[in-house]
């Protein structure tokens, strides 16, 4: 009997520690202002999460549809044989990202002021 309080104690333990985790990344990360898309680790352009667009995002291997819309940016549609880069949903918070292993394209959310760079399409 006592081992089952004992497990169930640290089940509570490690849920709370999650909620904790998540109330922290949720209160300290804030909105971003743009994306940056990289290519094969070359930068491919900066978009302004503030300005719905659809980018035709053109990697050597294949092709990926980026559609920024409300202040979030998500694959629309690409060509990967796996899609986990559009079933990955939107981002809006700096820090978090989308990344298409086979195209070698990353998208990440930056904060603060927009980049000088913003808007420069391909």
């Amino acid at each position: 009997m006592k081992k089952r309080r004992n497990d169930v104690i640290l089940i509570l333990c490690i849920l709370a520690a999650a909620a904790l985790l998540w109330c922290a990344f949720a209160l300290f990360s804030g909105d971003g202002a743009y994306v940056q898309v990289t290519v094969n680790g070359e930068e491919y352009g900066q978009y302004s999460l503030y300005e719905d667009r659809t980018v035709q995002i053109a990697a050597g291997t294949g092709e990926n549809t980026l559609r920024i819309e409300d202040g979030r940016a998500y694959m629309e549609t690409a060509d990967c044989p796996d899609l986990l880069c559009v079933r990955q949903g939107g981002i809006e918070k700096s820090g978090e990202s989308i990344v298409c292993l086979p195209h070698r394209v990353v998208v990440t959310v930056y904060g603060g002021e927009e980049s000088s760079g913003d808007a420069v399409s391909r």
